[in-house]
């Protein structure tokens, strides 16, 4: 859990930045929920697998 101490909020506006990926915060999902983001998975297979290429580029930039 590498990227926890972000938080949801700042975690998710980092994929939308460094990833272009949007995600929802946790944290809205109640108190539990801080520490993780929900993806919809609404696209077609072509968008999710690009998503998840980008999803690599970014948190590589992480750390």
């Amino acid at each position: 859990e590498p990227y926890r101490e972000l938080g949801s909020i700042e975690f998710a506006s980092f994929l939308v930045r460094e990833a272009e990926v949007a995600t929802s915060p946790g944290v809205g999902f109640g108190p539990g929920g801080d520490g993780h983001v929900r993806f919809a998975l609404i696209e077609n297979e072509q968008r999710i697998h690009q998503a998840i290429r980008n999803l690599r580029r970014g948190l590589t930039k992480l750390g």
